[in-house]
């Protein structure tokens, strides 16, 4: 590859990587006040890192409403990517969806916007093959399923019916957050079956540790994983690494054990190449959905600089 066109690890690791839930707890934005963030997030320097804009079905009439002024417009802009979360009669959700697209397709007056994605839940593998026969084909579908004892049949299901994977990796509990060998296993059968998937819940921080699970005063503390720490696992699943290794570098705490060079991102002396992880990211972990698009933009660059920089 010629050297001005290789992708440094870092950019492998960002492009797209933060679907904005800001509507979604512990933020719990109000839908204005979410839309105006995103507005100025994709304006913003690390514009490259922001995904789509997380919405569930029942409010999306509300985000017409108080985005139809911040929605862009013309040939040259690039449209808003929206992902929409259904929980229940997906038929008639999918209806919705496109009359929103037909709605606000290139040149409308109410501004440029896509859904292209459904976010869906799944606790058996009939769930996962009616909704997905319900949905037009126009979306992809991610199903969030337990992880819980063997999720094996479950992916499989999911990749039978050309769909992608959603797992649940914390939340504003303790005990919301799944222990390790679950969240590997999940990967492990989603790298089986060729299944993409994506991460939502309690990653806002870049490396795993102790924190607050809300912004409240009095939140509870609980052990988090970092967003790091999950794409380094899938990426070393990926290449095939054991079950043990992804493990240990999901369970990882220690930022020392890290480091973030132009080419890679190394773990434990394991060299993982800016165009292993773009694969990674491309074909397997797709992205992780946050109430937060600063907290884990910014954090990972004050702990980007420092490695750098030699202060660990």
């Amino acid at each position: 590859m010629v050297e001005s066109l290789r992708v440094k690890a870092v950019d492998a690791l960002l492009a797209g990587l933060v679907d904005y839930a800001g509507l979604f707890p512990p933020a719990s934005e109000g839908m204005r006040e979410a839309l105006e963030n995103y507005a100025a997030y994709r304006k913003s320097g690390d514009h490259l890192a922001l995904g789509r804009f997380i919405v569930p079905v029942s409010r999306l009439n509300e985000l017409e409403d108080a985005g139809r002024d911040l929605l862009p417009r013309g040939a040259a802009s690039e449209p808003w990517r929206i992902s929409v979360l259904i929980a229940e009669n997906v038929r008639a959700a999918g209806e919705q969806m496109l009359n929103f697209n037909r709605h606000h397709s290139l040149g409308s007056t109410d501004g440029y916007a896509v859904i292209d994605v459904a976010e869906l839940k799944a606790a058996n593998v009939g769930d996962i093959a009616r909704q997905r026969s319900e949905l037009p084909d126009a979306f992809i579908a991610y199903f969030e399923i337990p992880t819980r004892g063997d999720v094996s049949q479950l992916v499989k299901a999911i990749a039978r019916a050309g769909a992608r994977a959603k797992v649940r990796t914390g939340g504003v509990t303790p005990e919301s957050i799944p222990p390790a060998k679950e969240v590997i296993d999940f990967i492990i059968a989603c790298r089986h079956d060729a299944v993409p998937f994506k991460a939502t819940a309690g990653l806002h921080h870049p490396i795993r540790g102790s924190y607050r699970l809300t912004y409240e005063s009095d939140s509870p503390v609980g052990t988090m994983y970092g967003f790091l720490n999950v794409f380094v696992a899938a990426a070393l699943v990926y290449a095939g690494e054991r079950t043990e290794t992804a493990i240990a570098a999901l369970e990882e705490s220690d930022r020392q054990a890290f480091a973030i060079e132009d080419d890679a991102i190394v773990w434990r002396g394991r060299r993982i190449t800016a165009e292993q992880i773009e694969a990674s990211r491309q074909e397997l972990a797709n992205s992780f959905g946050s109430c937060s698009f600063r907290e884990p933009i910014d954090e990972l660059a004050t702990l980007t600089d420092s490695m750098r920089s030699g202060d660990q």
